[in-house]
Order: C-alpha cells, then structure tokens, then sequence
C-alpha cells in the first residue's frame, strides 16, 4: 500500500506573490521577459509560453526578487478568476493577483499542478473579502494542505494527465494553425482577389477583369451584400426566465459569453429544455457575442441553451466557413463602435450588421472555395471535439487519481486514442 503524507503549500516549494511596476515608470515595460496576469491563463489550457505585457531590464530589475524559474505553478488567488492554475514554460514575473509555487526537488512539478487543479473550489471558499473583491493571500495560501504519494508515483500519476494535456495543446497548436490559414486564404482572396483562375494564375495580377462597386474595384460577377442578407443573426432568450421548475427536471447548460470565451460550459446555470428548439446550441454552430467583449467563434462545448448578448450565426443559402469568416473579418469594426459608446458595456446593433458590407463570388467560385474552406473548418471543428473530450476523461481521472482513490494501474488511456 503506497503511503500518502500531508503538506502544507510551503513545505512543498517556495511561494511568490507577484507585483505590478510603478505606473509612475513607464519605463519597465518593454519586450524582455514575460510579465503574466490572470489574462494570459484564457490563451492556454496548462501551460503558459507567453504574456501580453512584457517588462523591460528595468522593470526586470525592480522586481527581481519575484522573479520565477520556467516549471513554477502559478495560481490566481484575487477576483473573479479565482483558482486558475497554470505552469509558466518561460522566465516570468507574475502581477499581484497571483501566487506562485517554486517546487522543491522531492515535488513533481506536475503532480502539483493537478494537486493545486483539484482545489480550485477549495480556493474560491477559502477567499475573504464578503462583498468586495474576494481574495485568498500569501499567509492562507502557504498553509493549504495537499496530500502527496512518494515521487515515484507523483510521476506515474502526472505522466497520466499530462498525456492528456499535451494531446489537447496539441490540438489547440493544429487549430491556431488552421485559424491562420484560413484568415490567409480569405484575405488572399476576398481582400487581394489573388484566387486562382481557370488558367490557375492569381486573377488580379494576371489581369482579371474588375467592375466598380461600392466597395471599389471587385472581381467582375461578384456581389456586395449586408452580414444580415447572408445570415440569420438569433439573438438569445433572457434564460433566468426559463430556470427548470426542480433540480430533478431535465435541463440544458446556459450559454453566456463567458463559455463562449472558455470554449465549454462548467453547468453553473441551468435552463429549462422546453424553451423553442431554434434557442437551443449543438456543436459547430457559430455563435457571436455582440455586447461587452465581442468574439466569434465555433462552439464545441456540447448541446446548450442560447442565452441573451449572444447571436446564433445561421444561413440558409452560404456555407457554415462563408459566413463565420466575414463575420469575424467584421470583429474588429464593430469592436470600435461597441468602445465608441459611452456606457459601462458597449455593444452592437442590429442596423451595424446590415452596414457591414460582404463580397459574394458567383455561384462557381463559391462552389470551389468551399472545398478548400469546408475541409480547414471541419478540422478545425473535429479537433476541439476531441479536445473536449480529452478534458472531459482528464476531470474525471484528476480527483480519483489525486487522492488515491483510483491506482495507477486501474487507470487506462486505451480507449481514448
């Protein structure tokens, strides 16, 4: 029977809060090393290789004392991102939201991610702060207890899930990927107008023929038309109304933006299944948040229900890649006029979809675009399903393995891959 010993946090490694430099000293931000804050967790899934921000030799200067070796694990303990765990693979400084462990040798780094993963509940009631901003500080922090095997089997048990992690970040690189190529081909085609011809040269610089329009010189037999001529924009129900009668009652997960931007639903809110099947989300619809930080995206997080702030993006005519890329090729337009109001959450209206101009190729050339789009889109699609999954099998290996509830050898991969 292998044996499991109790620590607490700061018999495991040495913790680090972070800090933020002096806004006084706009010198110490610069490109030199990576500075992490709560933002950079939502562009990774357990380890971190990049920051927005980034500080200067200055600002490194400043703050070397909290300066963190690649294989820490850091942790947001302030606010609303309480609990998120990651392993920073890069040199960082972390800002003052978060706590960070440097582990001693006799701790697998990985063991204690998971470990800390398992606690993320643990974390959010631990938080003080009542009615103001909630937070757990380094004193609390250090004394968590966390149950630990020998290392031997810390690895064993590490080995396990990051199998599985390394195969959705994985994933996550092919669908960057995929995302960059489809942008590329857009713009070389509908911006540049660079499609082949059926002579296969680009059209333009090989002298295709182009006719005025409103949006300036197009490939002849093209249209111009309004986002809301191609698709059906369905914004969703104010789902607080339509809460399941008894927690017995069969429901659906709520879509919020928030899920939208993690890319999955952790159930927190539940809607009723009777609401109108045209509400109700499945996978590989496009969904469109158009209030408070906008995005589009493909939705991969299972069948759920369509909350309000977010348009289900439909089309009855164009392709699934058709509408989802002009939507996105619009993002950056509209977030300028959502930031233009002057209000706490800025948003869109309907009337900027029906200013927001698209290119329509002739029936052909949509024809032979779709091959090429529709195959990137389904990857793409098919990849984060996998992912999901992926998760999904690795939540529920994470506290049976983490407490010893499920041995290392009971736990098999097999049907997975």
């Amino acid at each position: 029977m292998i044996e499991w010993k109790s620590y607490k946090i700061k018999e495991i490694g040495k913790v680090i809060t972070g800090n933020t430099p002096s806004s006084k000293s706009p010198e110490h931000w610069g490109d030199e090393l990576a500075f992490i804050t709560p933002t950079d967790f939502d562009s990774y899934n357990k380890s971190i290789f990049d920051s927005i921000r980034k500080l200067s030799s200055s600002g490194i200067k400043s703050l070397e004392r909290r300066l963190l070796p690649k294989n820490s694990i850091v942790v947001t303990c302030i606010g609303s991102q309480m609990g998120k765990v990651a392993v920073n693979k890069i040199d960082c400084i972390t800002n003052q939201q978060i706590n960070s462990i440097i582990p001693f040798p006799n701790f697998d780094y990985h063991f204690l991610y998971y470990a800390i993963s398992s606690k993320k509940d643990f974390l959010r009631n631990l938080a003080t702060g009542g009615s103001t901003m909630p937070i757990v500080n380094k004193t609390d922090f250090e004394n968590i207890e966390l149950e630990f095997p020998p290392l031997p089997t810390q690895k064993a048990i590490a080995e396990i899930l990051s199998s599985l992690d390394d195969k959705i970040e994985l994933n996550n690189q092919i669908n960057q990927n995929l995302e960059a190529l489809a942008q590329a081909l857009f713009k070389q085609w509908f911006v540049d107008f660079e499609f082949l011809n059926e002579n296969g040269e680009p059209y333009k610089s090989s002298g295709g023929e182009m006719v005025d329009s409103e949006l300036g010189e197009i490939p002849k037999g093209w249209e111009v038309k309004s986002l809301d001529e191609i698709a059906n924009y369905l914004n969703g129900l104010a789902l607080q109304k339509f809460r399941p009668k008894s927690e017995s009652e069969p429901s659906l997960p709520v879509i919020k933006i928030k899920e939208l931007r993690q890319g999955y639903s952790g159930g927190e809110e539940k809607a009723s299944i009777e609401i109108d099947k045209k509400y109700i989300i499945l996978d590989g619809d496009i969904l469109f948040s158009w209030s408070g930080s906008l995005l589009v995206d493909f939705w991969t997080g299972g069948k759920g229900a369509l909350n309000q702030h977010l348009f289900k993006v439909s089309s009855q005519t164009y392709p699934k890649w058709f509408i989802f890329l002009w939507t996105k090729f619009h993002l950056l337009e509209f977030q300028k006029i959502a930031e233009s109001k002057a209000t706490t959450m800025g948003h869109i209206q309907r009337k900027h979809l029906s200013d927001a101009k698209v290119l329509v190729p002739s029936n052909s050339l949509l024809k032979k675009f779709t091959e090429t789009f529709e195959c990137i889109i389904e990857e793409l699609i098919s990849s984060r399903l996998e992912s999901r999954k992926l998760m999904n099998l690795r939540d529920t290996l994470l506290p049976k393995l983490i407490s010893g509830e499920l041995e290392v050898s009971e736990a098999s991969l097999e049907p997975t891959f």
